[in-house]
């Protein structure tokens, strides 16, 4: 089963990117390196709740 995941960035805490993910199993959150519009700036993105 896949579900939406939102990611958030960690620097500013903007929600920039929405994916799709296999929670199935999964017990840690995703991340990823993105670019964060906000900071002007490649960052992690996590996923947020």
């Amino acid at each position: 089963m896949r579900g939406k995941v939102v990611l958030a960035c960690t620097k500013c805490g903007s929600r920039n990117y929405v994916t799709m993910n296999n929670r199935q199993g999964q017990t840690t959150r995703l991340e990823l390196k993105k670019f964060c519009k906000t900071c002007n700036s490649h960052t992690i993105h996590r996923e947020t709740k």
